[in-house]
């Protein structure tokens, strides 16, 4: 890569990190400067100048990715914390950022989830924009139970993958198999905050980043392109996981989505 290709790179992913990062200066162009400056160059150049900087997600779309990876790795605090920050700046609302780490209870469990969002609390309450944003609970509507809720939300993201789970788990634990219908789809996909798209792209993220949910990661593929998602938007959000998740998880995912492809075709 010659000079100029390089000086392209840094200059593209550092407008792009100041949109995120709200400020002129970003810390990481200084916090590593005493100790690993390529490795801030780094930073600037591959998450911001190549991969940001791609057409096929909108910031938007690519922070929610984002803030649901790091919540399910669970081990990555001070970038959560500003990568929560950084959907603000660039428009996400706090109500999307809330749903984003409630949905990923379902992949990443209680912990992870119970961890975030004391991350997003703390962010929010050093901001002053957003205060009347409608975070309290959401009621559900009477007239169904959760396994009829469920079923619904399953039906239009994958009705095949619900029957083929609960048949799977009627011999050893049919709990299991309700648990999923009306935690998973009934409780949480039917919230309100994010539509079914966003939801299947960052499960997309999570499942990619956890590197552990393979079949998962391969429903939620289908999920996405059966509820109007591009197969472009699951490139890209696999291919971001590079960044946050390294290049197996990415690699991995990759490999996943082409299988899902190959059976669509």
């Amino acid at each position: 890569m010659t000079e100029q290709q390089t000086g392209d790179r840094y200059s593209r992913g550092l407008d792009i990190l100041r949109r995120v990062a709200g400020v002129d200066r970003p810390a990481v162009l200084d916090s590593l400067a005493d100790i690993c400056p390529d490795l801030g160059r780094y930073t600037v150049e591959f998450p911001y100048g190549d991969v940001y900087a791609r057409p096929a997600l909108t910031l938007r779309q690519r922070q929610l990715t984002t803030v649901a990876a790091l919540t399910a790795l669970g081990h990555a605090t001070p970038q959560l914390r500003f990568h929560i920050d950084g959907a603000l700046n660039v428009g996400c609302n706090r109500r999307e950022i809330v749903e984003t780490i409630v949905h990923v209870v379902v992949y990443a469990g209680f912990p992870a989830a119970l961890n975030a969002m004391t991350v997003a609390k703390e962010v929010f309450s050093q901001r002053a924009d957003g205060s009347g944003d409608d975070l309290g609970g959401q009621p559900q509507d009477a007239r169904e139970s959760r396994y009829e809720r469920g079923w619904k939300a399953l039906s239009q993201i994958d009705g095949e993958a619900g029957h083929a789970v609960l048949a799977g788990l009627r011999d050893i634990a049919p709990d299991l198999g309700h648990y999923i219908i009306e935690f998973s789809f009934g409780d949480i996909y039917s919230r309100q905050g994010l539509d079914l798209r966003t939801r299947e792209l960052v499960t997309i993220a999570a499942c990619t980043a956890l590197g552990t949910a393979r079949p998962q990661l391969k429903v939620h593929t289908h999920g996405l392109l059966n509820v109007g998602g591009t197969r472009e938007e699951v490139v890209e959000a696999i291919l971001q996981m590079a960044v946050y998740a390294g290049f197996p998880a990415a690699l991995n995912g990759m490999a996943a989505a082409r299988e899902v492809f190959a059976e669509r075709d």
